[in-house]
């Protein structure tokens, strides 16, 4: 088994992706509200630095993390992300990660 997570920065695709993983067979996906340190940061500006005086609203990521049975869905999950978000290379897109599990418990044995 293998976890994937996929920080996701324009929360406006997240029905897209979850429509897509859910086509490859994907279930149980886990979504939490999250924020990165750079994020935090932005917020910690004092008043006098922000462009024309006006404060600069940063939303939150959203990060997706789900456990897969089949190592091959890691590069579906990835490429079907990728068709929909763009090159995750590229800034303002999301982080996509993955990685084995030498435990899991509650996972359904189908």
């Amino acid at each position: 088994m293998f976890m994937i997570m996929l920080v996701l920065d324009d929360s406006d695709h997240l029905d897209a992706i979850l429509e897509a993983w859910a086509g490859l067979g994907v279930s149980g996906v886990t979504i939490i509200e999250s924020s990165g340190m750079h994020r935090r940061k932005l917020k910690h500006i004092p008043m006098r630095y922000l462009y024309g005086g006006k404060a600069i609203e940063e939303s939150g990521n959203l990060t997706l993390i789900v456990i897969v049975k089949e190592k091959t869905l890691i590069q579906q999950c990835l490429k079907a992300a990728e068709e929909i978000i763009g090159d995750l290379d590229q800034p303002n897109t999301g982080v996509f990660a993955a990685w084995p599990l030498t435990l899991t418990k509650g996972i359904p044995q189908e």
